[in-house]
């Protein structure tokens, strides 16, 4: 029988999980109907991720539901390790890829808040490489072979382009396009470098847009990271870690996981489920570099990343501290590629029908038009390996899912969203 444990309201905690889970020892653990939810609509996330493991889509999960300041759900499934057949457990260590990003925009916006950052100042400020950048526009040859034109962009990337992924960076791992081709042509990320250098090499391939013009799934919060290096005199991981991590006890969260003892809490895809794209498959933390990938380099667990969002939902406070104003906050979570920002979704618009994109986070702006249910409002990410949050202001409600696969990840999300919101009772 694979190994599940819940706490579901009234049901009694494991002493053990109450010391590995500070959300729910330091918070309420309350009913279903306490929270606004059926019981029985809660149990069918139960039923529908024990399904998934033993359908062999994933080795296991975990996840929690909280909902005005009280943890109305926290659950265990599976194993973390399909090879090891260790238990899931809540201080399990995941990838979250690009769950990374709204932690290294908050850490942007703390500069922002000191004034030593400001949302308007060109890239090449900070890193005049970018000074020299193109724009590679596509043309066809004679013979009908796809090249590129160079041409100089309209306006410079800004540090506003950076969060809201409108820089004209891209990915290459996925998609087509001679850029993307570029990149992955390029091997920019061979070797050990640190975040300077990723920098430089980066300037040197051309932009696949023009800045300010197209949202496009991008490098731009790698590239941010490296900003707030230059701005703070400090690598992106000793910002993090003094600004953020270690004031709200987020002591297991990362670029990589150096401990030996901690080497088997790192959670494991089934061997056929770690290819994220051309030329990208899921790294091992375990294995320390140089780069510190503020795009999407970090591990975390369920217990720290629950922290992180209960302090964004909180509107930038937690536990008697303040990490950003409340205004800051709303101004992050508020729609930045709208009608009047002149920013049109590119071929692979991410965010997905019925949302906008704020800084760091997807910003549903319609009640409607998305596959999933949600609030206005919500502001929302995912990673490659298949972790997933929102935060939904309205309903005073965050929700963490953590699992490592890239094949169900998409999948997966859209039932877990539809799920929650169908035990709603109030």
């Amino acid at each position: 029988m694979l190994p599940f444990t819940r706490t579901l309201g009234a049901l009694a905690l494991v002493g053990s999980i109450v010391a590995l889970h500070p959300v729910l020892a330091q918070e309420a653990t309350v009913s279903p109907e306490e929270a606004g939810f059926s019981k029985p609509g809660l149990e069918r996330l139960d039923a529908y991720i024990k399904g998934e493991i033993e359908g062999k889509k994933i080795p296991g999960a975990v996840v929690i539901i909280q909902r005005n300041g009280k943890t109305a759900y926290f659950g265990t499934f599976g194993v973390r390790d399909p090879a090891s057949n260790e238990r899931m457990t809540a201080n399990t260590i995941f990838r979250i890829y690009s769950m990374s990003k709204p932690i290294t925009t908050v850490a942007a916006m703390m500069l922002v808040e000191e004034g030593k950052l400001q949302l308007e100042d060109p890239l090449s400020k900070y890193i005049p490489a970018f000074a020299n950048v193109k724009v590679g526009v596509e043309k066809k040859g004679e013979e009908g072979v796809a090249g590129l034109d160079l041409v100089a962009p309209k306006k410079p990337i800004t540090i506003q382009d950076l969060m809201r992924h409108t820089s004209g960076l891209t990915y290459g791992f996925f998609g087509e396009g001679a850029v993307k081709k570029a990149y992955v042509e390029s091997q920019l990320t061979a070797g050990d470098f640190d975040n300077a250098e990723f920098a430089e090499r980066l300037a040197k391939l051309p932009l696949a847009y023009q800045p300010g013009t197209t949202w496009d799934y991008s490098q731009s919060t790698d590239i941010l990271g490296r900003v707030i290096e230059v701005t703070s005199g400090k690598s992106l991981y000793e910002f993090e870690k003094e600004r953020i991590l270690d004031p709200l006890g987020m002591k297991d969260t990362a670029f990589y996981v150096p401990d030996p003892s901690k080497a088997s809490l790192v959670a494991e895809p089934f061997p056929n489920d770690r290819t994220i794209g051309a030329g990208a498959t899921m790294s091992d933390p375990r294995v320390v570099r140089k780069w510190e990938s503020g795009g999407g380099g970090m591990v975390s667990t369920i217990t720290d990343y629950a922290r992180f969002t209960q302090m964004i939902l909180n509107g930038g406070a937690l536990d008697g501290r303040r990490y950003l104003s409340p205004k800051t906050v709303a101004y992050m979570g508020s729609n930045h590629i709208g009608p009047a920002a002149g920013v049109q979704p590119g071929p692979y618009y991410l965010p997905g029908p019925g949302f906008g994109f704020g800084l760091g986070f997807a910003v549903r702006t319609e009640p409607g038009v998305s596959f999933t249910e949600g609030s206005v409002g919500e502001m929302t990410w995912s990673g490659a390996g298949g972790t997933t949050f929102w935060i939904d202001p309205k309903e005073n409600m965050f929700v963490v899912f953590m699992a490592q696969t890239v094949t169900h990840r998409t999948r997966i999300r859209t039932a877990l969203k539809n799920i929650v919101y169908g035990a709603f009772e109030k």
